[in-house]
């Protein structure tokens, strides 16, 4: 069995800034009171989709937490979050949807809208964020 690929602090010079506005808009699809609940593809995709915004938060975040001094709260706080932000992503990579089912899917796909959400705020608290 092929491990799970880990989020690295590599980051692609070339790439644009963050769109923090177009993250959470992609979080919020599951996690607004009225959200309608998606097919299995709309799921699978949207996971796909949360994935990928976590991959390009964790380094931003822990670029920014980086600069600050090693003992500082919101440095710790933030790297924490990206701890249990790589955790999810393990643990998305080895959710299997068909055996599982849709609800099980949906739940993971909430907590990874929620990881998103909180990446975005220590992004932005720790100066890192673009609008």
């Amino acid at each position: 069995m092929k491990a799970p690929r880990r989020l690295t602090v590599e980051q692609d010079q070339d790439q644009p800034p963050l769109d923090i506005e177009t993250l959470r808009a992609a979080a919020s699809r599951l996690l607004a009171e009225d959200a309608e609940a998606p097919t299995p593809e709309e799921l699978e995709t949207l996971t796909v989709q949360l994935r990928g915004h976590i991959g390009q938060l964790v380094p931003e975040v822990e670029q920014a937490a980086g600069r600050l001094p090693y003992d500082d709260i919101p440095r710790y706080c933030a790297l924490a979050c990206v701890g249990e932000a790589r955790h999810k992503v393990d643990l998305s990579l080895k959710l299997d949807l068909k055996r599982s089912g849709l609800d099980a899917g949906v739940a993971h796909a909430r907590r990874l809208s929620r990881v998103v959400n909180a990446l975005c705020d220590h992004l932005e608290n720790l100066g890192g964020g673009h609008a």
